[in-house]
């Protein structure tokens, strides 16, 4: 049996992050970034079973939700976004973490989702992490047309 997340900073930002997603026991949820086994894990305990990491995605554009976590620079958020992004729907949701203190860190992360086609819904302070939150609708159809 798997013990509960006993860092209340950690317990805070997972449960930020399901608040800000809305998944359903029934979503499909890609998790990204360095801590992704970690937070697998703590969902499929907390009952999403229906649960991947980037690594072990397979059908692409399935996933209704995404999550980012363990990222500490603009280039490894980068990199997770665009690695996640592949295996997220047209209709997906995304919470992205942001823990570093690097200047202008979160207005790039969000230009880069604007980018992805994601539009931002809410961002929430989590100790001295960032959560953020972000919606794409049709993207699909969006890329198509470009």
């Amino acid at each position: 049996m798997l013990k509960p997340v006993s860092d209340p900073a950690r317990e805070q930002i997972i449960r930020t992050m399901i608040e800000l997603t809305r998944p359903s026991s029934l979503h499909r949820i890609a998790v990204a970034g360095s801590e992704s086994a970690e937070i697998d894990l703590e969902l499929r305990r907390r009952g999403y079973f229906r649960v991947a990491t980037t690594l072990t995605c397979v059908p692409r554009a399935q996933y209704s939700i995404g999550l980012v976590v363990g990222q500490h620079s603009l280039h490894a958020l980068e990199t997770a976004l665009t690695q996640i992004s592949h295996f997220l729907s047209a209709n997906a949701t995304i919470a992205v973490v942001i823990d570093s203190c690097e200047k202008g860190l979160g207005l790039k992360v969000r230009d880069r989702l604007e980018q992805l086609g994601f539009r931002i819904q809410a961002g929430v302070k989590c100790h001295r992490q960032f959560v953020l939150a972000a919606h794409r609708h049709g993207f699909s159809h969006m890329a198509k047309a470009a």
